[in-house]
């Protein structure tokens, strides 16, 4: 009788072994999914993640739209995620609103979901945001603007160069913020161009790539050959604007800020194309990322966001060298030793 409890109980240990070994040694796959493959900006955020997942020893699969606002390939992207069995997905969204549905399914198949860089709308649809605080990014600009400007800015002629129609949070929050900066009423802070001040010349859409960029420029002058002010959604954005201005011999009559932080936007700063830019850091969004899907793997725990905010906080910095009263900014060369891409 006791030969047989000691072999029974050797035979259930022997299972347990059996089972729980896949459970330790299994690997653990994520996704990476950006707005294009193409903008520097979500180019660094793949190298980050790419290299975090190495570290780590976690699969990465990694997916992009077409262009900024391809909507339908990160629908499909997600599909595969769910498909291959993947444990997160990290997620910069280019249809915040249009995407929830799709993230609700992968939240359902047991995905942790990560929005990175873009909050989802709402934000609580992902499992975290990782993310700038864009409003601030926004508010920055702002107000290096128009303490530039000092009593100019009172009568100045703003031009917006904003993402995609969709109006994607990011494209929201950091619009809003410049207006906030500014002394601008927003009205609606969740909605971009109802606001009623006569400063504004009006608003463009660019794609966030400097094709994009020189369009929608070109249209604001259009409107009005006096816009003295323009804000950007990117640097792309940015350097594609100049150049309209420049075309017409216009670009020393213009102040331009953006944000990213990018090492090419970066120097536009510096030569003078751009005036200040909101640096970002998406390579350190990536691989806390990456970092995070790896911890929910092996102990289901979800990250928490930063305290007082509703998403963890990676930072954000003015980069000028022309700083402003009152602004707190670092200069081209602390922002170059800081920039990706």
């Amino acid at each position: 009788m006791k030969k047989s409890l000691i072999t029974a109980a050797l035979s259930t240990l022997a299972l347990g072994v059996v089972f729980a070994a896949p459970v330790q040694a299994a690997d653990v796959s994520a996704c990476l999914i950006t707005k294009t493959d193409t903008n520097p900006f979500f180019v660094k955020m793949k190298e980050g993640a790419t290299a975090k997942a190495a570290e780590l020893g976690v699969t990465l699969k990694s997916y992009a739209g077409k262009v900024d606002g391809d909507h339908d390939s990160q629908v499909a992207a997600i599909e595969s995620c769910i498909a291959d069995g993947a444990k997160g997905i990290l997620i910069a969204a280019s249809d915040t609103k249009a995407i929830v549905d799709q993230v609700k399914k992968a939240q359902e198949a047991g995905l942790l979901v990560i929005a990175l860089d873009t909050p989802l709308d709402p934000a609580t649809a992902a499992d975290a945001t990782f993310a700038t605080d864009n409003l601030l990014a926004g508010k920055l600009i702002g107000q290096w603007a128009a303490a530039t400007l000092g009593d100019k800015a009172k009568d100045a002629k703003i031009g917006f160069l904003d993402l995609v129609p969709s109006q994607p949070t990011v494209d929201v929050l950091r619009d809003q913020g410049f207006m906030i900066g500014f002394g601008i009423d927003p009205k609606d802070p969740n909605k971009i161009g109802d606001e009623d001040d006569a400063r504004i010349v009006g608003h463009d859409v660019t794609n966030g790539n400097e094709e994009g960029g020189r369009k929608a420029m070109e249209n604001l002058l259009q409107k009005d050959p006096d816009i003295n002010v323009i804000h950007t959604i990117n640097e792309p954005a940015a350097v594609g604007a100049y150049q309209a201005l420049k075309a017409v011999g216009k670009e020393n009559d213009v102040l331009i800020v953006s944000v990213d932080g990018g090492c090419p936007g970066v120097k536009a700063v510096a030569d003078g194309q751009i005036g200040a830019t909101s640096q970002q850091y998406p390579l350190l969004m990536a691989s806390l990322g990456v970092e995070a899907i790896k911890k929910f793997a092996e102990t289901g725990e979800k990250p928490k966001p930063t305290e007082g905010k509703d998403f963890f906080d990676t930072g954000v910095a003015l980069v000028t060298d022309k700083p402003a009263a009152s602004v707190e900014s670092i200069s081209v060369k602390d922002g170059t030793d800081k920039c990706w891409g």
